[in-house]
This record gives structure tokens, sequence and C-alpha cells, in this order.
């Protein structure tokens, strides 16, 4: 489907709504932008800066420079427990590299790709690169269903979409869980796309990146990036893990497309990389705080209930209502200058929830959550 004939985003009509009402003045309580409310630490910063005083200004390999290539062979090794050399490795921003890949996979026939049910937008990119997004339903607790993976599974499948830990719904997916895929899929012509944005933002169990149960990158696609960890979302920071030849065909992609990443950036995420888990470990302390405080305010509001959660910075609350997910979150809006995301726009099967970012001020979570309370307690 060309990009032109996509519906309109409704939330783009909230964000819309948001600046409209920003624009008279309104105050407006956000609980829907998925990024830290922190500044980039000042280190990566002045990292930066150093990186233009030396004139990394121009024309690099779309690869990636070799400082981030490294730094990313460390930080993976170290961290997540994947093997790779520097040429399993690519600078890329996440958005785009869930774009280039899905386009490196498009077979002669097109394809197909599984993607989650609630789940973040990777349906769009998966129709722009000329691929069939078919959804597969996620399990109790939105734990990964591996029967139901399964079977969506057919010759046209190009890759299976994971998200852990998960937006809208903060699930981490467990060792054991992410084992059974694997082993599903051996065997198989297909890869797994593993999106692990919010790998740092794990505050119940610990997160299994699973491109470390392979012995070397081969059928995983391991999707990383900076913008949640280091407060770097305008940074478009981002990078993969795969196997070699996967990452000679996205250079490719890059070469006609962005050519390549600013260098002066790349050589402030190579820092980041290596010396920033310190402040990586405050800000998730923080965020731990607000989603305790969170979890506590949603419990006192009727009507609502709360899903586990046990990473990223999001809630996603269903609700007992007779009205749909969208009319809600307009209502809360437009009446409470309250804005979240209706979980319809995370798939068919987040319908009846809302999407809430408690990545946001203390004092604003906190007004917000009165003011939700209010709306419920009105609608009841």
């Amino acid at each position: 489907m060309p990009f032109y004939d996509f519906p309109d985003s409704p939330t783009g009509e909230i964000v819309s709504e948001v600046m409209r009402k920003a624009s008279t003045g309104e105050k407006v309580y956000s609980l829907a932008i998925g990024e830290p409310s922190y500044d980039t630490p000042e280190e990566i910063v002045n990292a930066a800066y150093e990186g233009m005083k030396r004139n990394m200004t121009h024309y690099v390999s779309s690869l990636g420079i070799p400082e981030v290539r490294s730094a990313i062979v460390r930080k993976v090794g170290r961290k997540n427990g994947i093997h790779c050399s520097e040429n399993n490795t690519i600078f890329i921003s996440g958005k785009m590299a869930i774009y280039g890949i899905l386009v490196a996979l498009k077979g002669p026939d097109g394809g197909e790709v599984l993607v989650p049910d609630p789940g973040y937008f990777y349906t769009e990119p998966a129709q722009l690169a000329g691929l069939d997004a078919v959804p597969y339903t996620l399990g109790e607790d939105y734990g990964l269903d591996i029967e139901a993976i399964a079977s969506r599974i057919t010759p046209r499948t190009k890759a299976i979409i994971i998200n852990t830990p998960s937006n809208p719904t903060g699930r981490v997916y467990s060792r054991e869980t992410l084992m059974e895929l694997l082993e599903l899929c051996q065997g198989k012509s297909l890869k797994i796309i593993s999106d692990e944005a919010y790998e740092d933002l794990v505050y119940s169990g610990r997160h299994v990146s699973i491109g470390s149960l392979e012995d070397h990158p081969d059928q995983v696609i391991s999707l990383f990036t900076l913008s949640k960890s280091y407060a770097m979302t305008g940074w478009r920071a981002g990078y993969i893990v795969a196997d070699e030849g996967f990452v000679i065909r996205l250079s490719r992609f890059m070469d006609q497309t962005f050519t390549c990443f600013p260098p002066f950036i790349q050589h402030a995420s190579a820092i980041a990389l290596d010396t920033m888990d310190a402040k990586v470990g405050e800000f998730r302390k923080d965020l731990e705080k607000k989603r305790e405080f969170t979890i506590k305010r949603l419990n006192e509001i009727h009507g609502l209930d709360v899903n586990k959660v046990e990473g990223a910075f999001y809630m996603f609350p269903s609700f007992d209502l007779n009205m749909k997910s969208y009319d809600v979150a307009m209502s809360l809006l437009k009446e409470y200058s309250v804005a979240v995301l209706p979980g319809s726009v995370f798939g068919k099967y987040g319908e009846g929830h809302i999407r809430i970012s408690y990545s946001v001020a203390m004092e604003t979570i906190a007004e917000a959550m009165d003011r939700i309370g209010k709306f419920f307690m009105k609608i009841k």
C-alpha cells in the first residue's frame, strides 16, 4: 500500500489536539509520548561537540565508523551475551532499521511478516516495504504464544517480529519462551527480528536477548537503539546485529537512502555505549519509582484493570466501559486535558485498553491520575 493511501492516524489526531491546546496556553498532562523526560547526559552532548570540533562532519561508511562498530561489539558482548564481530554490525536508527530490514527481506513475490497484536507500529513499515503484515495474538498477560505464532507461519513468511520489553504492554519475555521460539524457527528460511529498544528498562526479571541463544548471528536480527536508555530520542542513534551477508544487504539500502548517519553522532554513541552504564542505571531507578507510583494510582481507579508491567515505561490497562478506546482517549484529552493513546492503535486486541507512559515528571503523573480518576467516576 502506498504511504499516501494510509488512513489517518488516531495518534496524529491526538498529537494535533495536544498542540492546539498548547497553542492557546492550556496546560496538557501528556502521558502519550514514548520518550524519557530526561535531558541527554552532558557527557554524550560534549562528545558530539568534540566530534564536530574534530571535523567529524563528512561522509563516512554506510555501515558506520569503526569506533562505534567496535563499541557495539563490546556492548552486546558485555550486556546482551551476543558474540559477534564488527562485520555483524551496522549503525542505523531504530525506525529506519525496521523499514530497511523489511525491504532487505522482501522476495520477488513480496512475502509476509508476523507482527504482535497488540504491539508496536510494525504494520505500516511492512506495507511500505511491500510485505503483508500478519498479526499474531499474544498469550495470557501478553506473553508470547508460541502456538499462535506457529499457526501463522506459511511458506511466504519472511520474518517474525518480537519486542521485549514490549511497547505497549511492558512485558519481558523469558529465556525459556525465547528458546521455544528459536527452536520453532530453526530449519525454516525466515528471520526473527528482535526489537530490544527498552532493553535497559527492566524492573522485574531480567532482559534476555534472543540473539544470545545462537552461537553466532544467523537467524536472529537484533535491533537496538540509544533513544530510550540514554535519553537520545532526537539523535536517531541505533544499530543492528545480524549475519554478515544481511548486514551487507542493509548497507546497500543505506547507500541509496540516508547514505550515512552523522559521524559526530556515531562518536557520541560510542562514548555512551562504552561509558554510560551508571547513568542508565540512574534513569532506571527513577522510572521504577514512577512505575510503582503509577500502578498504585491506577489500582485506585474503579473501572481500570492494570496489566503486569515488567519493563519499558508503559502501562496498558483495560477499562470496563461501553466506549471505544479512541473515544476514551479523546474524552480524556478534550474534557480533562490528559493525553493517552487509545489501545486500538496497537492492533485489534488493543481495543478496550489505553496506553499510559510514565516517563514524564512525577507531578504530571499525579495530576493526570487525579483527572483520569474523575473521568471514570463520572462515566461509571
